[in-house]
């Protein structure tokens, strides 16, 4: 990313970013089985502060999940998304828009795809973020879960040159659905060289019931677990 020169609007651009996890956490849950996962997006960002983008990675939870009388088998996650950023004066910021989940794959008759679309809302001051995702259709895969939300709280606080902490908590609620919502939180650290490449730590954790997200391997997604990135932007 080129930063403006002072005094000029900032320019439309692309941006994009790729990357390796040592697991896809998503919301507090694995979606890849403990495994690693490759992901890679790109965002056209107008002068505006409006923008769309796109973004995918691996993932195995739809297929670790199935059984072989119902078998599924979707691997891949493809998120389509749009919205306005800026700034409402000093250091207060907004971010809304909308997201799009798809999974492509094969599904046996009768099961509830997980394909999702939501709203969200973000507003920000300084290095904190509160942000509310509202699903307008069913979510994830849960049958009659319209009107599901996830509130996201968010700090990523500048340590020194090159270092940032990030902490997390979160909460899903999953309308219709007994004991699926659950909370979810992190605290973590990234060092970044440059403007292009980055590492990050982070230890992750939730309350997410073990009845309900404990796939047909036996694996619980939940569980508190270290996570190990290594991103590349441009």
């Amino acid at each position: 990313m080129t930063p403006a020169v002072a005094g000029e609007a900032p320019a439309s651009q692309w941006v994009g970013n790729a990357g390796v996890v040592s697991d896809y956490l998503f919301r507090g849950l694995s979606q890849s089985n403990r495994k690693p996962a490759m992901q890679a997006g790109a965002e056209f960002d107008h002068a505006g502060g409006w923008y769309v983008g796109g973004w995918g990675s691996n993932v195995s939870w739809l297929s670790d999940g199935s059984t072989t009388a119902a078998p599924v088998s979707s691997s891949v996650e493809l998120d389509f998304y749009g919205g306005w950023r800026g700034s409402l004066g000093g250091d207060w910021s907004v971010d809304l828009g909308a997201y799009r989940y798809q999974y492509p794959g094969s599904y046996p008759a009768g099961f509830t795809l997980p394909n999702t679309s939501e709203l969200y809302a973000a507003l920000g001051w300084k290095s904190l973020s509160l942000k509310y995702s509202y699903a307008l259709t069913n979510l994830f895969g849960y049958a009659d879960s319209e009107h599901s939300g996830y509130l996201d709280l968010s700090w990523n606080q500048p340590l020194a040159p090159g270092w940032q902490l990030n902490a997390h908590a979160g909460h899903q609620r999953v309308e219709n659905v007994p004991g699926a919502s659950y909370s979810d939180w992190k605290l973590g650290v990234t060092r970044n060289f440059g403007s292009t490449w980055s590492v990050a730590l982070g230890y992750y954790d939730s309350n997410a019931r073990r009845s309900v997200y404990t796939n047909a391997q036996g694996r619980y997604l939940g569980r508190a677990t270290a996570l190990l990135s290594l991103a590349r932007s441009f």
